[in-house]
C-alpha cells in the first residue's frame, strides 16, 4: 500500500550544499527554500488525486515535487533539463514508494506520450488498474526567461486537444514573473493587458492564486512571482486556430497606443470594416477590446484567408 507522506529526507538547502549546486543564470534558475511556500502552491492547486497524473516541469532540487508527494498525488512525473539534479531527483524517487519518477529532457521538446507512459509505469501503478488518467495536472516554478514560449506552446496543444492536453480534465498552476502573471491575467481595459491576456483566456480561465516575494527564492531576483492557475473553459472563446489568434492580437497590440482604426487604416483602409462586421468600435485602443471579440475578429479573418502584415 502506498504511502501519502514522504520519509524524512535531507534538507534541499543539505542537498544544495553537498551536491554543489547552484543556480545557473542562463537557465533562469532561482529556488525556492521554505516548503510552506510550496505547500501553500499545492494547496491551492486543487489538485484531483483520484486516477490523475501530476507533471512537473523544471523541478530544480525537488522542493515542489516534496509538497506534490505529501498532498498524497500517486502519479507524479518530473521533466528536468539541467541533469546536475537527477542525483537529488533519483534520491526523491527512492523514497516515493513508487509515486514518482524523474525525466531528463527539455519540456519543450519531450514526447508527452514519454511522460503519460512513464506515469502508468510507476510503481502505484504496479497493477496496471489505471489504463488512462482522468485528469492531468500541470505545475513548475518556471525558469522565468522561457515561460512565455512554454506557456504559448501549452495553449497550443490544449486547444488541439493533444499530448498530455488530450485529458478531458487539465488544469495548470504555474509559477510566473509577477509581470507576465499580471499580463495573463488582465481583463479588457487593464493597463496590462497584452497578447497574452487574450491567447490565455481564449481558451482557459485564468487566475492568480498566490503571490510569491523575491526574498523567497535563492538567488533573490530583481522581481516577485506569483502563480497562476489556468484551467480549460467548458466553451472555449477559440473559433480559430490558435496560430491565427495570437498574430491577430500581436498585429494589433504592436501599437498599443493608438485607436484600431488607425491600426488598420494603416495596413489597409478596406480592412476597417473587418471591425465594423466585429461590432468593435474603431475608437477602441487594443487593450480594451474584449477576448471574446478578438476570437470574432480571428475567425473572419482566418475564414477567408486574409492575410495579416
Amino acid at each position: 500500500m502506498t504511502t501519502s507522506k514522504l520519509p524524512k529526507l535531507p534538507s534541499i538547502r543539505d542537498l544544495i550544499r553537498i551536491y554543489n549546486l547552484k543556480a545557473k543564470q542562463q537557465l533562469s534558475q532561482n529556488f525556492i527554500m521554505d516548503k510552506n511556500i510550496t505547500d501553500k502552491i499545492v494547496s491551492l492547486a486543487g489538485l484531483e488525486l483520484d486516477r490523475a497524473l501530476c507533471v512537473e516541469v523544471g523541478p530544480g532540487p525537488g522542493l515542489l515535487t516534496r509538497s506534490i508527494l505529501d498532498s498524497g498525488a500517486q502519479n507524479v512525473i518530473a521533466v528536468e533539463k539541467d541533469p546536475r539534479f537527477i542525483p537529488t531527483l533519483r534520491q526523491l524517487q527512492e523514497a516515493s514508494d513508487g509515486r514518482f519518477d524523474v525525466l531528463l529532457g527539455d519540456m519543450l521538446k519531450i514526447d508527452h506520450s514519454h511522460i503519460t507512459q512513464s506515469g502508468l509505469q510507476l510503481g502505484s501503478n504496479a497493477d496496471g488498474h489505471i489504463q488512462s488518467f482522468d485528469h492531468v495536472h500541470l505545475l513548475g516554478n518556471l525558469p522565468f526567461g522561457v515561460a512565455t514560449p512554454m506557456l504559448i506552446q501549452w495553449l497550443q496543444l490544449l486547444s488541439l486537444k493533444q499530448g498530455i492536453f488530450g485529458s478531458s480534465n487539465v488544469s495548470m498552476s504555474l509559477m510566473f514573473q509577477k509581470e507576465v502573471g499580471d499580463r495573463i491575467v488582465a481583463g479588457a481595459s487593464d493597463s496590462a493587458r497584452g497578447r497574452l491576456s487574450v491567447v490565455s483566456q481564449s481558451i482557459c480561465d485564468a487566475f492568480k492564486v498566490y503571490n510569491v516575494p523575491a526574498s523567497g527564492f535563492v538567488p533573490r531576483p530583481k522581481v516577485d512571482a506569483t502563480v497562476v492557475q489556468l484551467r480549460p473553459l467548458e466553451k472555449p472563446l477559440l473559433r480559430s486556430s490558435l496560430s491565427t489568434l495570437e498574430h491577430v492580437v500581436r498585429f494589433s497590440f504592436m501599437k498599443r497606443r493608438k485607436m484600431l482604426a488607425r491600426i488598420f487604416k494603416d495596413w489597409d483602409p478596406e480592412r476597417i470594416a473587418l471591425l465594423e462586421e466585429c461590432e468593435i468600435d474603431p475608437t477602441l485602443r487594443p487593450q480594451d477590446v474584449s477576448t471574446e471579440k478578438f476570437c470574432q475578429l480571428a475567425h473572419i479573418i482566418e475564414q477567408r484567408g486574409i492575410k495579416l502584415p
